[in-house]
């Protein structure tokens, strides 16, 4: 498990010979809000607000038992994207860690299971850096798609396959990016060379 050994050594685990690390790092832990949750917030209130006002009239009134099964599966719904879904992208975060070596970069995710994404320098696609004032902030590889980030963060099953991959929420993300350019500039010299 990610969260008894640190970045470096899992990172480690996974270079071939001849490689090595220039940096390992994980996202920023705990419950944390996005910028996207200053929309998501108000529309997961409003989708849990209808579900229970739903239930309770059901329940309330009388109505066929059916009913009350109907709500159900949205009341369990709204209770993830309300309040669920920030646990969830917090465990996610806790059990993630990013590297670049001399080769690639490595994003490895153990949360359900272990998985192992690598992106070869030399063939990387466009970089996009988004930084906040405090110097965290994410390094996206790949063009993204519109409100792309809305997706990051929410959790949601299928939701990762409609972002590109990124280093989310890493501190000093200036830094990074600027070492994950110059370890580019290398890679592609060396396979021009």
């Amino acid at each position: 498990m990610i969260a008894s050994i640190t970045a470096a050594t899992e990172i480690e685990r996974e270079l071939s010979p001849g490689e090595h690390v220039l940096w390992s790092g994980q996202p920023q832990a705990g419950l944390r809000l996005r910028a996207a949750d200053a929309f998501l917030i108000p529309f997961t209130c409003l989708w849990a607000g209808f579900a229970v006002f739903w239930e309770t009239g059901v329940i309330t009134s009388g109505a066929p038992f059916f009913f009350m099964l109907w709500g159900i599966p949205f009341l369990v719904v709204g209770a993830y994207i309300t309040v669920g879904r920030f646990f969830v992208d917090a465990a996610i975060r806790g059990k993630t860690v990013y590297g670049v070596t001399n080769e690639r970069v490595l994003l490895i995710s153990s949360f359900m299971n272990r998985t192992v994404k690598s992106l070869p320098l030399h063939t990387l696609p466009e970089l996009e850096l988004e930084q906040r004032g405090d110097g965290r902030g994410t390094i996206t590889f790949g063009p993204s798609m519109p409100f792309a980030t809305w997706y990051r963060g929410f959790a949601w099953p299928g939701m990762g396959q409609r972002t590109p991959p990124a280093f989310d929420m890493i501190p000093d993300a200036k830094a990074v990016y600027d070492r994950i350019r110059h370890a580019q500039r290398a890679a592609v010299t060396r396979t021009t060379a």
